[in-house]
């Protein structure tokens, strides 16, 4: 038996005996029991009057709600807020506490929604950094020192993963679990801070967020609770713009809304449900012009998200994701795609049929082994609550589905295996309970030649 199969053969036979080793109830069977009380839950700041700023911090020159993303190759960009508009965006930085060897100065910005005005919003991008470094930095010149760790430049590649997060007590558990995960990078698929015109919402969630996203890049795509439009006043999307800045310049994209980047062997590309996808939109011209660039013996794992599901079996938001689908996923599915993943249902599902030495996968709408896994993950802990009802009998495609606040973690080992864990947030403990190996397509028979006539047909085409 050939080495890769027999390691497949394993790699089943591994994820069969852990989803069988406990006897508890999982999937659609499982029923949450009430959450437990716990002092200091941290909750949305509700008490607030809607359009009012937030509370000022012990220095209106102290920098709050600090977050990294990446910015291009081996540069980071660091974002953060202040209430006093003359402080510097400049941030001092280097591998030593206290001791920085580097500076760098950036832009800034600021918005007004209604009655509400924002700090000063600070970007800068440091660099070029080490990879797989701990550097520590300060913004602005003073305040706290924050540090942050860059990810590896080769595999192993640890990607913590959640979606529809919002300001709840589940979203405080949430992310106390992926804290306890060793992880190199966070992606996020849209929706959130759920301020939803309430603004002050986003300042209470960057600062909910900032323990995690200033030590580690957040990558985020925007969902509906982003869009914030109020017709012939507000165009949409102004403050996930202003405050959530990624690379899509670096990208050659010309919208905030959707751009790619690459780490170690990985391609991810984020897309915007929310803004022009049609084959005649530059969404769709971006895309396809990114994806005509990709090298997979440099990158062989493709991994897309987005915000509204493609393949979902719950009853909510059914078809919203189908028009998109209808124009991208032929495109994706020419390029060989590996995984996409999306938020939007409050509720947590996986595709991909095992059998032996064959992984069946989704393509138009049935099971397919070169089509994607597509993985729902809309289960952060937001305010609205779970999507607990499933259409029945269950499509072939729809392999693992429950209705619970969780995470999810991929563990890309190698250039043609990966790791992908759920896990159900059960308050204090986080409960692995979906596990399964996915192999990349870039190693499989379904990629011979990237000059094959679907490839040339769909991504070369004007």
């Amino acid at each position: 038996m050939a080495a890769p199969a027999l390691l497949t053969l394993l790699l089943l036979l591994l994820t069969l005996a852990l989803s069988s080793a406990s006897g508890a109830p999982v999937g659609e069977d499982y029923v949450r029991p009430p959450a437990r009380p716990r002092a200091g839950q941290r909750k949305a700041l509700l008490g607030l009057f809607p359009w009012s700023k937030k509370k000022a911090s012990a220095s209106a020159s102290d920098p709050q709600q600090v977050h990294i993303s990446l910015s291009g190759e081996k540069h980071m960009r660091i974002t953060w807020v202040t209430d006093d508009n003359s402080v510097p965006s400049v941030v001092d930085y280097g591998t030593k506490s206290n001791a920085y060897t580097s500076s760098s100065n950036g832009e800034s910005t600021s918005y007004s929604y209604l009655m509400y005005s924002s700090g000063k919003i600070h970007h800068v991008v440091i660099g070029p950094l080490e990879d797989n470094t701990i550097y520590y930095y300060r913004c602005g010149g003073r305040g706290s020192e924050f540090q942050l760790k860059t990810p590896p430049s080769q595999f192993p590649l640890s990607l913590a993963v959640v979606g529809d997060l919002g300001q709840t007590s589940w979203t405080t558990s949430t992310l106390n679990h992926i804290k306890q995960c060793e992880y190199d990078m966070l992606l996020l698929p849209g929706d959130l801070s759920y301020a939803d015109y309430m603004q002050h919402l986003w300042d209470s969630f960057g600062e909910l967020v900032e323990p995690l996203a200033s030590t580690r890049p957040w990558m985020v795509t925007q969902g509906n609770h982003e869009k914030e439009r109020i017709p012939f006043f507000k165009s949409g999307f102004q403050s996930y713009n202003a405050r959530w800045k990624m690379p899509y310049e670096e990208s050659g994209s010309t919208s905030n809304l959707y751009y790619s980047f690459e780490v170690a062997g990985v391609h991810v590309i984020m897309l915007g449900s929310y803004t022009d996808y049609d084959e005649s939109s530059d969404q769709y011209a971006w895309l396809k012009s990114d994806l005509a660039n990709i090298d997979r013996k440099r990158t062989p794992w493709l991994v897309v998200l987005l915000h509204v599901p493609w393949y979902n079996s719950n009853w909510a938001h059914q078809g919203e994701g189908d028009s998109m689908m209808s124009a991208m996923e032929p495109l994706l599915h020419a390029a060989h795609v590996d995984i996409i993943i999306s938020g939007h249902v409050h509720a947590y599902e996986r595709t991909m049929i095992i059998s032996l030495f064959v992984q069946e996968r989704v393509y138009k709408g049935g099971v397919n082994p070169c089509g994607a896994v597509h993985i729902t993950i809309g289960d952060g802990g937001n305010r609205e609550g779970l999507a607990r009802r499933y259409h029945n009998p269950k499509p072939l495609w729809s392999v693992f589905r429950e209705a619970s606040f969780g995470h999810g973690e991929l563990k890309i080992i190698n250039s043609t295996h990966a790791h992908w864990t759920w896990h159900r947030n059960d308050d204090e403990e986080p409960v692995r309970t979906d596990d399964v190996w996915i192999t990349s397509l870039a190693g499989s028979q379904c990629v011979q030649d990237s000059s094959s006539p679907e490839f040339r047909k769909i991504l070369m085409s004007p």
